[in-house]
């Protein structure tokens, strides 16, 4: 008897799945895998078979799921599920935040209180074939699904082995499909396997709004998170011109960065969404009237073609055109002050440098094993974000190198993401093609091909890179690499697979209005999945 064959059951297995509040670094997203283990625990192949489904645990108390299932015929072929379990924070739901994880209460209070939604929501709501809740298009639809392929796989419907693998913290800094890597390796070897391929099922993401396309996505985008540490000169407020504020500073760097459409990537003529701003604020840890003169910027900014250092030499360019932009309201400020005052007007003078140089400054300075016992220190003390703990290393070795200041010095925090693309792998291509074809004239759909899934996904540390240059820029500027933060680069190389997203269509992610056209989800996306899984696994 089939568990998760129909739309009725797989709306009712997504229920169970979403009512697990399985928030990125919650107990509920460290308990979460013991309900998909329970589940899959009671399909008879893992009943006879029960070390091919397991619960493996990441270094910080997390753990994600590896299922495998062997095709009834003896084969290495094998197809990779990946998803993630883990979601964000429901805050943003107001008053409904109570039923944020009951998709069935909430759906019937969205529609029941439609007036109270926006427009674009209520439009949505007459064709009648949405879910809302948290998760319930990213992307636990997504892991209903492969848990579905699972169970046809238990069948032995594919001619070929079937994986499935998800993991926790794709929201925040992947440390589950980073854990998860290595396991892939050692399952390669183990078992022998050939890993024709890696898919996912993470939602279609608008490139626009209002945009309406549908995708299929062939590689996923890259990401890297460039901070500036801005340290100025500190001086009371009654004497201004004595100092320079680090708010000030950073204020004109986020100016030049933000939305920034010249560190765009491009990829055979389509673009990347320009940075955005996620973490701006001062460094004063109280109240007083001295100025903030130490402060920090931080970014999103999307990889598709650029290297590390191309990227590097961009960011550097940005902050030296934005401290001469700070050097120049500075003079013309303090010009206009001293014909008030009858004083000298003083300049200013911004320095431009990236981590390693403060680090080698600081190691001049102060010797190398107290460079690394401040670095330690830091990290010793107390848990933190990674983003923070990169922020205070810079800023501890800035305050002791402050004859350097007035500066703005570049460094990377964690997550990296490299950007990977599968659109000239024939074997992807064909997939792509078939499912087309397939979804155009069964179900009349226009499915688009994206070169780049633009919602960042834990693919990027499985497929085949865009290219693979040195990733020394990007480890010697970034403060808490092998602290409290690495990318298993070798293992990934190693495994280095082609990639495909196909999943739900989807509005809102990350908002109080997410939802899923559950009619798509667990109709024709359903079947374009299996297809998907035969081709992947076709002998040719």
């Amino acid at each position: 008897m089939s568990k998760w064959q129909t739309k009725e059951a797989l709306i009712e297995l997504l229920s169970e799945l979403v009512h697990v509040p399985s928030v990125s670094g919650s107990q509920a997203e460290k308990e979460f895998p013991e309900l998909i283990l329970h589940k899959l625990s009671e399909l008879n192949f893992f009943q006879t078979h029960p070390k091919y489904l397991n619960r493996i645990p990441t270094d910080d108390g997390r753990s994600f799921i590896s299922a495998f299932v062997r095709a009834p015929k003896p084969t290495a072929k094998t197809a990779i599920l990946f998803s993630h379990f883990d979601v964000v924070d429901v805050q943003d739901y107001g008053q409904w935040k109570d039923f944020a994880f009951d998709i069935k209460k909430l759906t019937d209070l969205f529609y029941a209180e439609k007036e109270s939604l926006p427009h674009r929501v209520r439009n949505d709501l007459k064709a009648g074939r949405w879910l809302f809740g948290r998760g319930a298009m990213d992307m636990k639809s997504g892991l209903a699904l492969h848990m579905s392929l699972i169970e046809n796989a238990c069948s032995g419907e594919f001619d070929g082995n079937l994986l499935l693998i998800s993991v926790p913290d794709e929201e925040v800094n992947s440390v589950g499909m980073r854990a998860a890597v290595p396991h892939l390796l050692e399952l390669k070897e183990r078992y022998d396997l050939d890993y024709r391929a890696a898919l996912n099922s993470e939602p279609m993401f608008s490139l626009y709004p209002e945009d309406r396309t549908n995708y299929i996505y062939t590689g996923s985008i890259g990401k890297i998170m460039p901070g500036f540490l801005c340290y100025g000169k500190e001086t009371h407020v009654g004497e201004p011109f004595s100092g320079l504020n680090g708010n000030l500073m950073a204020s004109f760097v986020t100016e030049e960065l933000e939305l920034s459409t010249e560190l765009c990537d491009e990829d055979e003529g389509k673009v990347a969404p320009p940075p955005s701003n996620l973490i701006q604020k001062g460094l004063k840890n109280s109240y007083s009237v001295q100025i903030p003169h130490r402060s920090v910027t931080l970014f999103n900014l999307f990889i598709l073609e650029r290297s590390i250092d191309e990227i590097t030499e961009l960011l550097l360019k940005k902050a030296d055109r934005a401290a001469k932009k700070i050097e120049a309201l500075y003079q013309k400020q303090a010009r206009q002050y001293a014909q008030f005052t009858g004083s000298i007007a003083a300049e200013r003078k911004v320095k431009v440098l990236p981590f390693e140089k403060l680090v080698s400054e600081a190691r001049t300075l102060l010797g190398e094993a107290q460079v690394n016992e401040v670095i330690d220190r830091v990290v010793a003390c107390g848990k933190k974000d990674d983003r923070e703990i990169s922020i205070q290393i810079v800023d501890q070795l800035a305050i002791r190198c402050k004859t350097l200041a007035p500066m703005i010095v570049l460094f990377y925090a964690p997550p990296f993401y490299p950007a990977v693309q599968s659109h000239r792998c024939r074997l992807i291509q064909e997939t792509v093609e078939k499912v087309q074809n397939r979804a155009r004239e069964t179900d009349h759909i226009e499915l688009t091909e994206q070169h780049y899934f633009s919602g960042i996904s834990d693919l990027s540390y499985i497929g085949i890179p865009v290219n693979q240059p040195s990733m020394n820029q990007l480890i010697r500027n970034m403060p808490v690499w092998n602290r409290v933060y690495s990318i298993p680069f070798e293992a990934m190389e190693q495994l280095s697979v082609p990639v495909l997203n196909l999943g739900p269509i989807g509005r809102d992610a990350h908002q109080w209005t997410e939802r899923l056209d559950v009619d798509f989800a667990f109709g024709p996306l359903k079947d374009l999945l299996t297809l998907s899984v035969h081709q992947l696994l076709n002998e040719n």
